[in-house]
């Protein structure tokens, strides 16, 4: 009996496990499935003090875990759910990144004021809001906020801005010139075209050598390169760059997923660290690394698939992220890892949603992977799923045949 009954769960295990690898885990342009409940599980997380835990992890911990919060509420409600509600609740989650919680790891005195990153990523959170909801008052902020954005870039003789004192990532400038492209299409000017078509030249000029990609930590004067492209950040410049530039998207998109994309033991695909043919070690941002892959990276990476229109790898990603993150769901939460880490679950409803903002969604590039990443996945389940039972099948058969076993 007791042999059954194991053999019963490895089976339910197996069947489990195949059905989070076939079931479609992202949509183009409906509500990826699960979203809201997990957002459902952040907001009470984060009502229960998540975003405090999650400071002690990271500098940006805090903030991070509200503004993904508002975020991803702001892309379920451009795809039309629950437009009304998307606005409140991202809403709720710019009151807290504004709030001195919010702010406290960052520079007042800085230019832009608490730094680049903070800057950038409020700005992006409280343009999104106005694509839901109209206010005047968040609307003059907005502007204010752009101007502020637009004269730093303008001033600096970097285009990468400082996020702390000393310190610039190219990566969170991408995302303070997508707001400022946001500001034009919310505003309906051109008053900030120029200062991102200045961005972008400036930016081409600063490649890494080694990969043809925007660096991840450089020079805070200069711009230039101090250390070359990286996993974590080249994600998040990809799922940006698409709203600042297209044709400088198209250019540096495939060099990323050449350069990043892996299939440790040929599983399910995942992103690494650092490119092909560099070793490195992990940091605070990319996690610890198994076999050069990075999961946070892997997580963030879904979302510039789905915003370059790479729906085939977007799948494949979120499909493993199905199969590896052990999701528990209930009639209203849906977590990842046990819900042990609230900020890689916003991490992963925000990469589900994501799509361009400021520009239609890109013809797909070529698909570098297929179906077939399921393969090996589902022949592992079926023999954990079936070896189980051959003894017991096997003593059946000699029983039915009148042979020993």
């Amino acid at each position: 009996m007791v042999r059954k009954v194991l053999a019963a769960l490895l089976t339910l295990v197996a069947v489990v496990g195949a059905v989070r690898l076939i079931v479609p885990a992202t949509s183009e342009d409906q509500e990826p499935p699960g979203v809201r409940l997990q957002l459902a599980f952040l907001r009470e997380r984060l009502e229960g003090g998540a975003d405090t835990e999650a400071q002690a992890l990271f500098p940006e911990g805090y903030y991070f875990l509200n503004v993904l919060y508002g975020l991803t509420w702001i892309e379920l409600g451009r795809r039309g759910v629950e437009p009304d509600r998307a606005a409140d609740e991202a809403a709720w989650a710019l009151s807290r990144v504004e709030s001195p919680a919010g702010r406290a790891p960052f520079d007042a005195s800085a230019i832009p004021a608490y730094g680049v990153f903070y800057a950038g990523w409020t700005n992006w959170l409280r343009g999104g809001l106005l694509t839901l909801r109209d206010d005047a008052g968040e609307r003059a902020r907005f502007e204010a906020g752009s101007r502020a954005l637009a004269a730093a870039f303008d001033a600096s003789p970097s285009p990468f801005l400082t996020a702390y004192p000393g310190q610039a990532w190219p990566c969170d400038s991408t995302v303070a010139i997508a707001s400022l492209r946001l500001a034009g299409t919310v505003t309906q000017t051109a008053e900030f075209a120029p200062t991102v078509d200045r961005w972008v030249t400036r930016a081409r000029g600063l490649l890494d050598p080694a990969t043809g990609l925007l660096p991840h930590y450089v020079d805070p004067v200069t711009g230039a390169l101090v250390d070359g492209a990286r996993g974590t950040s080249q994600a998040i410049i990809q799922r940006f760059l698409v709203d600042v530039d297209p044709v400088f998207a198209r250019e540096q998109y495939p060099r990323f997923r050449d350069g990043f994309l892996d299939r440790p033991l040929w599983l399910g695909p995942a992103i690494r660290e650092y490119p092909h043919g560099v070793d490195g070690a992990g940091d605070v941002d990319s996690g610890p690394l198994i076999r050069g892959i990075s999961l946070s990276t892997t997580v963030v990476a879904l979302g510039a698939a789905q915003a370059h229109g790479d729906h085939s790898l977007a799948a494949a990603l979120a499909g493993f992220g199905e199969f590896a993150g052990i999701p528990l769901t209930t009639f209203h939460t849906k977590r990842y890892a046990l819900g042990f880490l609230p900020i890689g679950d916003a991490f992963l409803a925000w990469s589900k949603t994501a799509r361009p903002w400021t520009t239609t969604p890109p013809s797909p590039p070529a698909a570098v992977i297929g179906a077939g990443w399921r393969v090996p996945l589902l022949v592992m389940l079926f023999l954990i799923g079936s070896l189980p039972w051959l003894p017991m099948i096997r003593r059946r058969w000699f029983a039915g045949n009148g042979v020993r076993s």
